[in-house]
């Protein structure tokens, strides 16, 4: 892996994008409402400061949530169609049938125009289109396909992979499914972890025979569900890689390199654990639930158990508690300086979140990473991360979307994805929003 060596100022001091004021307007009432001011390439501008260069747009922002209302409660996964359309999937609450599926279109003056596809969904997260054409979404425990072009989308909702595990009654929320396809259209897909570490009451281990954590053989994983072709897939799956407590954030490159993006444990120490990128690999094991960092073991796992030696590292860290829910590689035509870079979304709740960041990457897709790097908090400073570490080399595209009040809320950045014209939107599930990133005016 090649190591690159920047300055952390160079990495870290990004100047502020203000556009020309003209009139001004609240998108939304209360704490999450973002304020607009003049033009971001079309679309009204937020005001969270940007890297120089680039532009918040806001393209919906729905008002306080209540029943009946037309638009997503909380718009997660995104997906454009050919027609200037987007699929839009809507988690609608941390329980069971609260989800949707929505098609977003725009009227002539630009209004967004909702219509439902289908509800009643359990929170659902990716979109994607498959190897056959067709559009595949997840749901906490089954990947499905639907017709967005039917005439009833909803009766042409069909279960392709079922009884994947149900994990939404435990209270450390990983029951969401995430997908990818590989290079032969097998889907491997993730299983999160129903517990934050694995310990019970008393924050002893829970170990079976072999000492070895019992959630570990059915869950925290990525699954291999091969391909048998024309839009069916084997029910019956074989473990990809395991170890990792939460793989929402996935990407494949065209390399065949699988990238993870591992949300860490719930330590209330803000500056540990670090939240990883790894680089999977058939059969390895990635940590969960006994090492973090690179071979830390964690509270309640003593090192003769955790065997940390063993576990296969990440290729590089993230900073604390970033939570990062989704990768994907540049190929637009806005942004030629991001052409070929990874982005990904910091969507946490502290410190160090509400950031999206490009990285470079290497001909097979993995993240450049230096030694002795920096990363930013809010609301301002640089904390570094472990000696001799690889971490992230990363351009903050939004280094200013900490909550300032009157003007924006704390980012909560889910997914993005790439439009036709090389613009990049992105959901935020908290604000009940949907953003775009792009050149100014």
């Amino acid at each position: 892996m090649k190591i690159r060596l920047i300055a952390a100022a160079v990495l870290l001091s990004l100047a502020a994008f203000a556009p020309d004021a003209q009139a001004q307007s609240t998108a939304q009432s209360g704490a999450r409402g973002y304020v607009v001011q003049g033009d971001c390439d079309g679309r009204p501008a937020t005001q969270v400061r940007m890297a120089p260069g680039y532009c918040l747009g806001l393209v919906w922002q729905g008002p306080g949530w209540r029943a009946g209302q037309d638009g997503p409660r909380m718009p997660r996964g995104l997906m454009p169609l050919e027609d200037g359309d987007w699929l839009v999937t809507d988690l609608g609450a941390w329980e069971a049938d609260k989800g949707a599926v929505w098609r977003l279109s725009f009227a002539a003056d630009g209004a967004a125009r909702w219509r439902r596809l289908a509800g009643g969904l359990s929170m659902p997260h990716t979109v994607k289109r498959g190897p056959d054409g067709r559009i595949y979404v997840s749901e906490m425990n089954r990947i499905l396909t639907l017709d967005p072009d039917a005439a009833d989308a909803a009766a042409s909702v069909r279960t392709v992979i079922g009884d994947l595990p149900d994990n939404r009654l435990h209270d450390n929320r990983h029951p969401l499914s995430s997908f990818v396809f590989d290079g032969n259209g097998d889907l491997l897909v993730n299983v999160g972890a129903p517990s934050d570490r694995c310990l019970d009451a008393a924050g002893k281990p829970k170990v079976d025979v072999r000492g070895a954590c019992v959630e570990d053989a059915a869950t925290a994983q990525v699954r291999r569900h091969a391909y048998l072709g024309k839009g069916r897939w084997a029910e019956d799956s074989t473990v990809f890689a395991s170890g990792l407590r939460n793989s929402i954030a996935l990407v494949r490159h065209p390399s065949g390199t699988v990238l993870q993006a591992e949300n860490s444990v719930d330590l209330e120490t803000p500056d540990h654990p670090y939240d990883e990128i790894n680089v999977l690999t058939q059969g390895r094991h990635y940590g969960w639930p006994y090492c973090v960092d690179l071979a830390t073991p964690l509270p309640g796992w003593p090192a003769r158990q955790a065997r940390c030696n063993e576990r296969e590292k990440p290729i590089a860290l993230l900073p604390p508690h970033a939570a990062p829910l989704d990768l994907i590689y540049y190929e637009g035509a806005m942004f030629p300086e991001l052409q070929g870079r990874l982005l990904m979304t910091w969507h946490g709740f502290r410190r160090t979140a509400g950031r999206i960041v490009a990285v470079e990457t290497d001909e097979a897709g993995r993240p450049l990473t230096d030694i002795g790097g920096r990363y930013a908090i809010y609301p301002r400073g640089a904390l570094p991360y472990p000696a001799g570490a690889p971490s992230v080399n990363g351009k903050v595209l939004t280094p200013g979307w900490d909550r300032i009040a009157g003007r924006h809320p704390r980012g909560s950045p889910v997914t993005m994805a790439t439009a036709p014209d090389g613009s990049i939107w992105v959901t935020d599930d908290r604000s009940r929003a949907i953003l775009r990133i792009a050149r100014p005016r």
